[in-house]
């Protein structure tokens, strides 16, 4: 037995002592060679459990002991962590080293592995994580993705029994999250002990048994697939099935007659039924509206070297064209380090051009004496870590400090009090609570409330859902498009290709620093070719919507979610199976 955990208990210091404690009474042991999908809402307990298998926390009550070792024992804490490796959900907070290079080296020469050995571990992780070629570079310049492939590479130096990953894949592109998941598939298979702490319940689906915790307890512990077969447990405990599992049923729901193939974590296997001709003549694809040319954002050519002058100097826009229209949401896709975070901070003002043109709105972003305050009140940015942004102690003022700038105190109360509403957090029972205590959802929700308590008129939004359980996730999309129906603009960015089809009607693929396209969602998404190219892969919707087309259902190309192609069916067949 690798893990052995007995009623554990454990309350996170700072919180109130009659508040719910973060883990009840967990019992549970992981044999060696596991892969363990952990699963949760946020704030389930989730980190603060994977902390205390590798003994950065200890129980308040109740044991852990790993291979044996019991990490209440001060003694036993340096072999415990050269046995458990961990990639944190924020991966900057365990990067300590000036160049990529040596933070992979950091691991290693600290478990005093010879000189050779550490060169050699060096280059092996940072090929299996793609970062090689970046390894002379300073790791604050790296993207956030960039960031967790270096994070994983300084833990698989060590060579560990057991890595524990959390939420590592959040701000990597698809391609990204492709190697990384076959990376974690190949350390399964050579024996390494594997949890992945993810809110991708397509990722978790590849790990063999599930340990779902809820709201500090544990709520099931058995194989994925019986978990996803749970619907009702699924449902009390704010996840979703992944995407095979409800494409299977949308499938089964419409034609029951098909023949599914379905062997694991396999790609299913089926043929749709050809589209009856009636249903073709009843049914026209609607013509697209015209289009509104008033342009809300008009880039132009934009280029962007960090570092410039130096030796040290990092192209990272090289020639991007972009226009967005007022009312509309505009998405940015592409592959980590391909300029989309550098872009979005040029669209409120926090980069100048260096070269090109920048409008938004009717702020000139090349014109020296532009009212860059005015422009951040008409352009909310949310960082892709916003919790590296906090800087007040407490919720409810670091909410209200952008509205008092603004604003002053008169109704300050009010306006914190509908951005947190608006976002899903509870005024009275998180104003008062301590920010370095929230979950890395609950952060998330408080960075964007912060930039709406101002009402700006175009959000800008880089990763938004990162690090969100389905719920949440689900909570934050229907959120946006509330404000969209309000009149606000939205520009965002994100590896998830599900939330750019939920929201954007347009988008814009960046590759190294240039932009290659812009047009309907739709019309991107169906282009296999370019996306592959890009290093992206189109939504479950659109590549079902893909196959329904190819035999002849007249499923439009802006129907690019599992949910709308359930309506859609629906109105075909009138309810009425083929």
């Amino acid at each position: 037995m690798f893990f052995q955990i007995e009623n554990l208990t454990y309350q996170h210091p700072g919180h109130a002592p009659e508040s719910s404690p973060a883990l009840k009474s967990i019992s549970l042991n992981i044999n060696e060679g596991e892969w363990i999908a952990l699963v949760g809402a946020n704030g389930s307990g989730k980190t603060t459990l994977a902390r205390h298998l590798n003994g950065l926390l200890q129980p308040e009550s109740g044991s852990v002991l790993v291979d044996g070792l019991d990490t209440r024992q001060t003694e036993n804490l340096p072999m415990i962590r050269s046995k458990v490796g961990m990639v944190f959900q924020s991966p900057e907070d365990q990067i300590v080293a000036s160049l990529v290079s040596e933070d992979t080296a950091f691991g290693p020469e600290n478990l005093a592995v010879h000189s050779g050995e550490v060169q050699t571990r060096i280059q092996v992780a940072l090929r299996q994580v793609g970062m090689w070629d970046q390894r002379e570079r300073p790791p604050h310049l790296l993207s956030a993705g960039q960031t967790q492939r270096v994070a994983l590479a300084g833990v698989l130096a060590m060579q560990p029994k057991c890595i524990i990953f959390d939420e590592t894949t959040a701000m990597l592109d698809p391609i990204g999250k492709r190697d990384v998941l076959a990376q974690m598939q190949l350390l399964h298979e050579r024996g390494m002990t594997l949890i992945m702490i993810t809110h991708s319940m397509n990722e978790a689906a590849l790990a063999g048994r599930a340990i779902l915790l809820d709201k500090g307890s544990l709520a099931f512990d058995g194989s994925t697939e019986a978990l996803f077969n749970d619907e009702p447990l699924l449902n009390r405990c704010h996840l979703e099935q992944p995407s095979r599992y409800q494409i299977k049923k949308i499938l089964k729901k419409y034609f029951p007659g098909i023949e599914i193939s379905d062997r694991g974590n396999e790609p299913l296997n089926y043929v749709i039924p050809v589209c009856p001709e009636q249903i073709k003549k009843d049914h026209v694809e609607p013509i697209s509206p015209v289009e509104n040319d008033d342009p809300l954002i008009v880039v132009e050519e934009l280029k962007h070297t960090y570092l410039r002058g130096t030796p040290m100097a990092q192209p990272s826009l090289d020639g991007v064209n972009l226009k967005t229209k007022k009312g509309t949401t505009h998405g940015l896709v592409g592959a980590t380090g391909s300029g989309k975070s550098t872009l979005l901070q040029h669209l409120n003002g926090l980069y100048q051009p260096q070269a090109g043109k920048v409008r938004v709105g009717q702020f000139d972003t090349t014109d020296a004496q532009v009212d860059l305050k005015g422009l951040r009140r008409f352009a909310g940015l949310v960082f892709q870590n916003p919790e590296l942004y906090f800087f007040e102690q407490y919720v409810g003022d670091e909410i209200a400090y952008g509205a008092k700038l603004y604003f002053g105190r008169e109704g300050l109360r009010e306006r914190v009090r509908m951005a947190m509403e608006t976002v899903g957090l509870d005024f009275d029972l998180f104003k008062d609570r301590l920010t370095n205590t929230l979950s890395g959802g609950e952060k998330r929700k408080v960075a964007l409330a912060s930039v709406l308590v101002v009402n700006p008129e175009l959000l800008i939004l880089d990763e938004p859902s990162a690090g969100l359980d389905p719920l949440s996730r689900q909570g934050l999309l229907t959120t946006l498009r509330k404000l969209q129906t309000q009149g606000h603009s939205i520009v965002l960015s994100s590896h998830n290709m599900e939330d750019i089809a939920a929201l954007a009607q347009e988008m814009t693929i960046l590759q190294h620093g240039k932009s290659q396209a812009t047009d309907s969602v739709g019309e991107l998404f169906c282009d296999l070719p370019r996306l592959e190219a890009a290093g992206l892969a189109a939504p479950a919707g659109s590549s079902l919507t893909m196959e329904l087309r190819a035999r002849g259902w007249p499923i439009p190309l802006n129907v690019v979610s599992l949910k709308e192609i359930d309506t859609c069916l629906d109105t075909l067949l009138e309810e009425k199976p083929v």
